[in-house]
């Protein structure tokens, strides 16, 4: 057995990453003499990974004839010809949290940020979100949904995020992309256009199985009462994504 741990901290505009991967995977046994050892090797359309003796090793791979990830709710196959058995979790923060307008009494402020998944020899992954609403002095801004996901109501002290495209209070947000072959998911509390929740610790999304590259937008949205004083709003969070076994 063999067991690896990635890990690696990212960290953007009041929204920082860390991200753990592990794994114990199972391989068979190599064809190897004194001289040379092949992993994965295959007979056919031709693939073979790690070839390697005392002075080299390489990575080969001859004639594909297909490549991807096959998958039913009992089993799960990767395809092609060089397949390293290591574990991998890669996460990426793909821009900043900006709002394009000031916080106003009369309408919510929006804005959107995306982040990019993709887990390999694992059984999926986990992303919970973490940190404070924002806050200037002694005034904060209220959570939403922390009992179930709300609407925007103008006027209100409201701060949330959801991971779908919305209409409401604007058009803004998407969802999400699991390209040709991710598994990703938006968790319950935050895939309903339209509403929206905040609750610090809460898992926002995840895979359950071994998936390609699945890219998630988060939409936030704030609103605020007639007599919030004016300044510089913060909030620090992070987004931490975690591989399951």
């Amino acid at each position: 057995m063999l067991k690896r741990l990635k890990r690696g901290i990212y960290v953007l505009f009041a929204l920082s990453l860390y991200l753990a991967s592990g794994s114990s995977p199972i391989h068979a046994t190599p064809q190897a003499s004194s001289h040379y050892v092949f992993n994965e090797s295959s007979i056919g359309a031709g693939g073979l990974n790690n070839s390697s003796s005392a002075s080299y090793t390489g990575y080969d791979a001859i004639g594909s004839i297909g490549i991807g990830i096959s998958a039913s709710s009992n089993y799960q196959v990767a395809s092609g010809s060089v397949t390293p058995f290591d574990p991998a979790l890669s996460v990426s923060i793909n821009g900043t949290v900006n709002f394009a307008t000031a916080f106003s009494a009369a309408a919510a402020s929006t804005a959107t940020t995306t982040f990019t998944v993709s887990n390999y020899t694992t059984y999926g992954y986990v992303a919970q979100i973490y940190g404070n609403t924002p806050s200037n002095g002694t005034t904060t801004i209220a959570a939403m949904g922390t009992s179930s996901p709300t609407a925007s109501v103008a006027g209100t002290s409201q701060f949330g995020i959801n991971l779908v495209a919305n209409t409401l209070p604007s058009s803004i947000g998407a969802n999400l992309n699991n390209g040709q072959f991710g598994f990703g998911s938006v968790a319950s509390n935050y895939n309903t256009s339209n509403v929206y929740r905040y609750v610090s610790g809460e898992t926002i999304a995840q895979a359950t199985k071994n998936s390609g590259v699945t890219t998630y937008t988060i939409t936030y949205i704030v609103n605020v009462p007639p007599l919030t004083p004016g300044g510089i709003y913060t909030s620090n969070q992070t987004l931490v994504v975690t591989g399951t076994y």
